[in-house]
């Protein structure tokens, strides 16, 4: 594996490969391009030239690759004209991708539905507004699941997405086609969102980073399928915008920006001395965690524990059942069924009166639908019992973590094959427990197992804490490694 390079090298003959492109931070490639080592052309014609060598995979739902190279040779010319006092927009020319269910300017913004085929945006979403304001350039927009509800991104708009790490099997869902656009090289970043763990599983799946910011702190309202159009409110504690990255590095930065926040705290200023590192005795899920990635989970905890935590091991008994919290929760704050959802977002009429769960394309969405008329008949009391289950949980997880932090896999195994997720919903709960609780959750790499598959563990905060979690998560990095490329 090539390790990250600093990102003040100046060494010109660095980028004279296409391999250090394709594998360079996006802080890297902004300095270089800055420093005219690095034309922007370049740096977009490598990443566009690698997913277009991976079409394979699905992960591009629509290229603007011509409009990017336009806007490629702009910031060169912003660059050749600048003089040595200029300022320039800190990701000027660096390529990136969208989640299609987040709004680009003139791009499809279909969330996977049939329905919405053909219906493009007029405006970008504020994150990606910010990003391309601070130069950054879309090259495309990927895969995601249908109406952005599933472990595995497939749709009848667009197809079925595959891993970049062996194609037999899941990117993960929703942000499947971010995930893996940047595990295979084809972008160093790009815009997910997470509402039960959709960053976090494809970037686990496809080998890494995401991180799915404190709830509020990067505007998420535009995303597919939001309800704020519906409510009397215009933010989501569950729903949220964020980045995932091949470099830990590039997080905060992403972060700040899309935030449009630059005071957020320096994930270097955090000192791990003393700091809790909190392993739970139970998990979310039905089944025991994969031993590949318990032995994963530790080998960063022994990271932090080698920089001054204290690992500590609790009791959180009610993680078990982490699933149910969030199906009950999210069909609360949603205030429509998952079978109104499709219908409210669908743009073309259907004929007859057929019920959503036929109308869905995926075997995913109608089996969400179908589960969420079970959740909806669920008595008033046990809805209640669990509710106050699912606050005595949110207290017992902030008392354990304190100024620290906690280590929990997004998935009890590596990427499953296709259709496997299909009919277990528990699967999802030990990401979408975090978005519950509306905690701040880094996803960090942590190699390959035997058959080639990414590792990896959740570093979970307090909220606003994000710092901390990217600092961990560098702190691993350079321990550990981070991502690791795919075979070409």
């Amino acid at each position: 594996m090539q390790s990250p390079r600093t990102s003040d090298d100046d060494d010109d003959s660095t980028w004279t490969d296409s391999e250090t492109v394709t594998t360079a931070s996006a802080l890297e490639l902004a300095a270089a391009i800055r420093s005219s080592r690095l034309t922007s052309r370049r740096a977009v014609q490598e990443h566009i030239a690698t997913l277009r060598r991976r079409t394979d995979l699905g992960a591009v739902a629509e290229d603007r690759f011509e409009q990017a190279l336009v806007e490629a040779d702009d910031a060169d010319r912003v660059v050749a004209a600048a003089s040595a006092t200029d300022s320039l927009p800190p990701l000027l020319g660096v390529p990136f991708t969208v989640k299609e269910s987040i709004p680009v300017a003139d791009m499809p913004y279909t969330g996977g539905l049939a329905s919405r085929r053909g219906i493009r945006s007029s405006a970008d979403a504020v994150a990606v507004a910010r990003l391309r304001a601070a130069g950054a350039i879309v090259i495309a927009v990927t895969n995601t699941a249908e109406l952005c509800l599933g472990i595995e991104s497939y749709n009848a708009v667009y197809g079925r997405t595959g891993n970049p790490y062996d194609r037999s099997r899941v990117a993960g869902g929703s942000s499947g086609g971010e995930g893996s656009a940047v595990g295979a090289g084809g972008a160093p970043f790009g815009v997910g969102a997470d509402t039960g763990g959709s960053i976090r599983i494809p970037a686990f799946f496809c080998g890494v980073f995401g991180h799915k910011p404190t709830p509020g702190l990067v505007p998420s309202t535009e995303q597919l399928p939001s309800l704020t159009e519906y409510s009397d409110t215009d933010t989501d504690p569950m729903e949220t915008i964020g980045p995932l990255a091949r470099r830990a590095e590039d997080l905060m930065p992403l972060l700040r920006i899309m935030a449009d926040a630059a005071d957020l705290p320096d994930p270097t200023s955090v000192a791990f001395d003393g700091r809790p590192v909190i392993i739970p005795e139970q998990s979310t899920y039905l089944r025991p965690i994969s031993a590949d990635l318990v032995a994963a989970r530790d080998r960063a905890a022994q990271v932090l524990a080698d920089a001054g935590g204290e690992v500590r091991h609790v009791q959180l008994p009610a993680l078990r059942r982490a699933a149910q919290f969030y199906l009950l929760e999210l069909r609360r704050h949603a205030g429509h069924p998952v079978g109104e959802l499709f219908n409210l977002f669908a743009e073309s009429p259907y004929e007859g009166r057929r019920p959503a769960w036929v109308r869905a394309h995926s075997p995913q969405l109608k089996l969400a639908i179908i589960g969420d008329r079970i959740a909806g008949v669920v008595p008033d009391v046990a809805q209640r019992k669990i509710a106050a289950a699912a606050d005595a949980l949110a207290a017992e997880i902030d008392e354990a973590i304190g100024d620290g932090v906690l280590l929990h896999p997004p998935f009890p195994r590596v990427a499953p094959r296709h259709n496997g997720t299909l009919a277990r919903p528990w699967l999802f709960g030990g990401a979408a427990v975090f978005n519950l609780l509306g905690l701040p959750v880094t996803q960090v790499p942590l190699g390959l197992d035997r058959r080639g598959l990414p590792l990896g563990t959740q570093i979970v905060g307090t909220p606003g804490n994000d710092h901390v979690t990217i600092a961990a998560a560098q702190e691993v990095e350079r321990r550990l490694g981070g991502w690791v490329p795919p075979p070409a």
